[in-house]
């Protein structure tokens, strides 16, 4: 199946995206979607015009589409750039990276059942105790570039997703039901490298700006 990939670059988009040409589909195009209100509801927003250069390691076709972020009409948006991938890329289906949000699963599918094409959501309801450990096992080197939700802070951002993170997100999980892959929106993340690239990406540069426990990078990489 020919398939259009809704691209955050973070962890779950590009996991979606892996786990869909592991079965065999091809990745016809990746979108992703640049929201000017940084507290979308349906889009994520740190690091995300870096999605360009992750596409370029993938080598596969990549469609950016602007939106203001405004709750609903951002939706329209999104259905204007699936339809220029229908007729660019004669896309069949949409993949996501949602695991638990159904709110971004119900509008995401309403707009492919409009449009004739199926929503694929490999990730839907995946266990999140046992995630984190399937990317690293998968080659997955990821980077937190936002922090959101007490008790997380500063020095949580630019980390690197490795054992000892997994060990201390599970145990601030149980201490104060911080997601431990982040659904809730405690945490994003930019993918550096995986099976998909044809090489690593590197961080040349990185801005952090915020205060308490909301922290955010924008970063560029090469």
């Amino acid at each position: 199946m020919r398939l259009a990939v809704l691209f955050s670059g973070g962890k779950d988009s590009v996991y979606a995206a892996y786990l869909m040409k592991k079965a065999g589909h091809e990745l016809s195009c990746l979108i992703s979607v640049v929201s000017k209100n940084k507290e979308s509801y349906m889009f994520h927003t740190p690091s995300i015009e870096m999605t360009k250069k992750q596409a370029e390691v993938m080598k596969v076709p990549f469609i950016l589409q602007k939106t203001l972020g405004e709750k609903e009409k951002e939706l329209e948006d999104l259905e204007i750039v699936l339809q220029r991938a229908q007729k660019e890329f004669e896309i069949e289906g949409v993949v996501t990276g949602a695991i638990q949000s159904v709110y971004q699963a119900s509008r995401i599918q309403k707009i492919c059942d409009k449009l004739g094409l199926e929503c694929v959501n490999p990730l839907w309801q995946r266990s999140s105790e046992d995630y984190l450990e399937e990317l690293l096992e998968a080659g997955f080197k990821i980077m937190i570039i936002g922090v959101f939700a007490y008790p997380l802070d500063k020095t949580w951002v630019g980390r690197i997703i490795d054992k000892k993170f997994i060990d201390e997100i599970k145990a601030l999980n149980k201490k104060h039901k911080i997601h431990i892959a982040g659904e809730g929106g405690e945490f994003e993340s930019f993918v550096l490298n995986c099976p998909l690239f044809k090489r690593e990406l590197k961080v040349v540069k990185k801005d952090i700006s915020g205060e308490a426990h909301s922290w955010r990078a924008d970063i560029e990489v090469k």
